[in-house]
């Protein structure tokens, strides 16, 4: 019984040791998390910061992100177990009902099945 039990806590120190935290230097997490849909306008001030780390967030977990960000504005789930998440900049149509269409600026992660994101976007809209 010791024996398997240090093998899975050995599996679980290697897992989370491989994953990778992502950057939030220069990033005002409580603000951005503040503004939930952007509908308040004060995730805008955000987007360059995002353009310029974006190659930075690759490889982070949808867990992590999820802890800096907080819950996603939109949560998609694709084929082969992928996921994404998306995140607005600016105020849209999604403010008066989340089931509206927007074309406000967002930023979307995309999710391998292992939870990694693979893929990092601009939009506008989803």
């Amino acid at each position: 019984m010791k024996k398997g039990l240090f093998i899975l806590f050995s599996i679980g120190i290697l897992f989370s040791s491989c994953t990778k935290k992502p950057p939030i230097e220069g990033l005002n997490t409580e603000v951005f998390r503040s503004d939930r849909g952007a509908c308040k306008g004060l995730r805008k001030q955000f987007l360059p910061w995002f353009q310029q780390h974006r190659l930075d967030w690759k490889g982070v977990s949808s867990n992590d992100i999820e802890d800096v960000l907080g819950k996603p504005d939109i949560q998609q789930l694709a084929d082969r177990n992928q996921e994404y998440y998306i995140y607005f900049f600016e105020p849209g149509a999604h403010c008066q009902d989340p089931k509206n269409p927007s074309n406000a600026q967002s930023i979307s992660f995309r999710f391998s099945a292992m939870g990694l994101a693979t893929e990092v976007t601009f939009q506008k809209g989803i």
